[in-house]
């Protein structure tokens, strides 16, 4: 077990939120009394952090278009764009949520589709009929069940790609390599 460290969960959280400010682990490590190393250690590389910081700014530089955005319509027309994008932002929520119990059920429907085809004789599969069908009916479903989650995958892999600092979590870059487009 390591020793404990120098400064509070509160003290590494402004720490943190500093450096994706832009402000450097050198200066930080001095105001702070820690090594450039123990911070970089904390938060990954240079390269991470410098990608994290360019991230946070680049979105706050969007948020304070849009806010400007907002801030130049009429008083009549701001309250209604909140509520658009309330709207959308919970739209947004309900369809990531209908994609993972749709990606929940389309795992359950091909398992049993996999305990059904355990059945099948394979020495003479026509003589399993009835369980070839099931199996079929129940990779279809599964199939179904599972496409908003694909849509939603599909949607964002350019985006999830192209955004600084970030990866594809893992196994994807296996499901986009076999998805067309």
């Amino acid at each position: 077990m390591g020793r404990p460290s120098k400064l509070s969960d509160r003290q590494w959280g402004e720490v943190e939120r500093r450096l994706l400010l832009g402000e450097t682990a050198r200066s930080l490590g001095r105001e702070f009394g820690l090594s450039e190393a123990a911070i970089r250690k904390r938060f990954g590389a240079h390269q991470s952090v410098s990608a994290q910081s360019a991230q946070v700014r680049l979105v706050a530089e969007k948020l304070a278009d849009v806010n400007a955005a907002v801030d130049a319509m009429p008083p009549s027309q701001r309250a209604v764009v909140v509520e658009l994008a309330e709207i959308l932002r919970a739209t947004s929520l309900s369809l990531g949520r209908a994609a993972q119990l749709g990606a929940q059920t389309a795992h359950r429907l091909h398992s049993l589709a996999n305990s059904q085809v355990n059945k099948v004789d394979d020495a003479d599969p026509l003589k399993s009929v009835e369980e070839l069908k099931g199996v079929s009916a129940l990779t279809r479903l599964a199939n179904d069940s599972a496409s908003i989650a694909i849509s939603l995958l599909a949607a964002n892999k350019e985006r999830l790609r192209e955004t600084p600092g970030d990866e594809a979590p893992a196994g994807l870059d296996h499901f986009y390599a076999q998805q067309p487009g």
